[in-house]
């Protein structure tokens, strides 16, 4: 049973011993974000609750302030420390939002702050926290991961004796995200039968769990990773945390090598269900979202949404809210979310085709194999004089993905070797 609204600030914790957050400090950080974030909405969202038979809504933290929850935690762990902390000035280390979220506590509480960030970050939420933080923030770019700018960082902060303010692994961090657990709660009236929220780090569903397991411990929540960054699915295979050696770095804002600590420990004692998606499928969604509803969303902000295709038949007939969780998305990355989504639907393929190297060959190709309303998008071609045969790099497009077997079948039936490169991880990365 949901707790009702009214009474939200009286009710025992639950389940809290030996964790490292508690209600108590959820409910102290609500009262510290008061006057700086906003309420964000709990949106109904019609198109996908018909396409999944599910009252489906999206709780809106692409709407908070720096477009993502981030400034929940990163301002309630700033505003607990000392005002002799604060002078010596804060550190981050940051793929992205929490950079934001830092940036804009430390205008707020008027304290000189320093992000590393790595040089892969998408120069938009670069660029971002330099507008929102203004001159209280120095951006340090350098390494090329997370982890690398989260160690220059660490060693920063010791050298210098300056506080840290970790994204994700801190008991403060976790209740200012918890926050978003509260007002889900206050925003609903009949009970949540299920709660998907993404999952990097782990500090957003950590306080938000937390608040679900007291005061609605009947819904059932799901953790969601990108396929390429399974950090917390498989640390809880394997019942301790572990450190990936390589991720897949599409999803920004939800890809790192090892979770929290903090977030281990509260994801074992409540037995969060963690699924992964593919890439491709988060890219789907980003489009899906943007044509249908108008939403802006990053990679990161859809994984909530790309898990529902998996428990379609779970949340039929149920109340479903996804924690849609930022909207920094850089314009110039549309082009790669596009042809991702496209490859997932099984729409865009590419080909080595071994042409016959003689006048007319290709124009035979094009009547003989392709389709009417197959199309060719990308063709590259260098004539060698001293060979009979040579080898094209073709990417077609096709209505619809049951066309591959036809098209397969055309390619045997002329007997034209090929090879097929969507399988091909190394291929796909330099087209891409």
């Amino acid at each position: 049973m949901i707790a009702n609204k009214e009474n939200i600030k009286t009710i025992p914790a639950q389940a809290e011993e030996k964790l490292p957050i508690s209600m108590e400090g959820i409910l102290m950080a609500r009262k510290n974000l008061q006057g700086i974030i906003h309420t964000t909405v709990l949106q109904y969202n019609s198109n996908l609750s018909l396409e999944y038979g599910a009252k489906i809504y999206l709780k809106r933290e692409d709407l908070q302030v720096v477009r993502s929850y981030k400034i929940r935690g990163a301002y309630n762990k700033m505003s607990s420390l000392g005002k002799a902390a604060l002078r010596k000035g804060v550190v981050c280390a940051s793929a992205g939002n929490h950079s934001q979220g830092f940036a804009f506590a430390c205008r707020a509480l008027e304290t000189h702050g320093k992000i590393f960030m790595p040089k892969t970050t998408p120069n938009q939420k670069v660029q971002q926290a330099r507008n929102i933080g203004g001159d209280f923030i120095e951006i340090i770019l350098g390494g090329d991961t997370f982890d690398d700018a989260f160690c220059t960082a660490s060693q920063y902060c010791r050298d210098f004796g300056m506080s840290f303010i970790h994204p994700f692994d801190d008991p403060r961090i976790i209740e200012g995200q918890g926050t978003v657990g509260l007002e889900i709660i206050e925003q609903t009236e009949a009970p949540i039968d299920f709660l998907f929220a993404p999952v990097g780090g782990g500090g957003l569903l950590s306080g938000v769990a937390h608040v679900f397991a007291n005061l609605s411990p009947k819904t059932k929540i799901i953790g969601v990773e990108p396929a390429g960054a399974p950090s917390m699915k498989e640390s809880l295979l394997q019942n301790k945390r572990v450190t990936l050696d390589e991720i897949e770095r599409f999803v920004d804002g939800a890809a790192v090598k090892t979770v929290g600590e903090a977030n281990f420990e509260i994801f074992s004692r409540y037995k969060i269900q963690v699924e992964t998606v593919p890439e491709g499928r988060v890219c789907s969604l980003i489009l899906k979202l943007y044509n249908e509803d108008a939403i802006v969303a990053e990679p990161a902000g859809v994984l909530s949404l790309a898990a529902l295709e998996d428990f379609r038949e779970e949340i039929k007939g149920k109340t479903v809210v996804c924690i849609l969780s930022g909207g920094n998305n850089d314009i110039i990355r549309m082009d790669e979310i596009k042809e991702r989504s496209m490859l997932y639907e099984g729409l865009k393929h590419y080909f080595l085709i071994n042409f016959p190297q003689r006048a007319g060959a290709l124009r035979e190709f094009l009547e003989k194999v392709l389709g009417r309303e197959d199309d060719i998008v990308h063709f590259a071609y260098s004539k060698k004089n001293s060979r009979e045969r040579v080898s094209a790099l073709v990417g077609l497009e096709l209505k619809k993905k049951e066309d591959l077997d036809t098209l397969f079948q055309k390619l045997k039936d002329f007997k034209i070797p090929y090879e097929y490169l969507n399988h091909n991880s190394d291929m796909l990365q330099y087209l891409l």
